[in-house]
């Protein structure tokens, strides 16, 4: 489980970054004129998948954004894979944010699911049951439960995760990449003290979104 440094470019990208890198400097070399979209894809492909350190938040308490995006849930729900009400909380990334997940909080996990689904805009309610996800059971020092859910989006194709049963996560450590758009679901027990609001610009990490009980 790889945790700060790691590369500011993610590895995730290093195919896309290189192919497209080489696709521009041959139509370059070949017809300069023609090579200006494949150059605005080239450094696309450089804004999505940098990755850089972050300034992690909080005390052992605080729950982090797992993911850079805006805060479009806050409200108690079902978590669906604990079977309990919760409080759930919603990131959705956009093709400009990182996309780079981490750990919201320092934990065990218990378990893993994923499941195949459609690829609906991510900014959608209905995308957290009907899209792609892989989700963690994640088990806090103290005993508190925390399910954290990636989720595929309208753009997204391809969930990384790689946590498994039984690892130890600190908060803020990478566990994750989402290719291309998507969203991250917190369910949290329902004494939770939430500080996010929606609408609010969260950073995976460095911003607070809420204080376990």
């Amino acid at each position: 489980m790889n945790k700060y440094p790691h590369p500011i470019l993610a590895r995730e990208g290093w195919p896309f970054m290189a192919i497209s890198l080489l696709l521009a400097a041959g139509i370059t070399w070949c017809c300069p004129v023609w090579s200006i979209p494949a150059w605005i894809f080239f450094v696309f492909c450089v804004q999505f998948f940098r990755d850089p350190a972050r300034e992690i938040a909080g005390g052992p308490k605080s729950v982090v954004a797992p993911a850079d995006g805006r805060v479009i849930v806050v409200e108690e729900a079902d978590d669906p894979y604990l079977n309990r009400r919760a409080l759930k909380v919603s990131v959705f990334m956009n093709v400009f944010n990182v996309h780079s997940n981490r750990a919201p909080i320092a934990s065990t996990v218990l378990k893993k699911w994923y499941m195949p689904g459609s690829f609906l805009n991510a900014a959608l309610a209905k995308a957290s049951l009907e899209n792609e996800r892989c989700a963690l059971h994640l088990k806090t020092e103290d005993g508190q439960d925390v399910t954290c859910v990636q989720i595929a989006g309208l753009v997204a194709r391809r969930i990384l995760n790689y946590a498994e049963p039984e690892a130890i996560l600190e908060k803020g450590q990478r566990y994750g990449f989402i290719r291309f758009g998507s969203r991250v679901d917190l369910y949290l027990p329902l004494d939770t003290r939430v500080k996010a609001s929606i609408g609010e610009k969260v950073y995976a990490s460095s911003t607070i979104l809420a204080e376990l009980n």
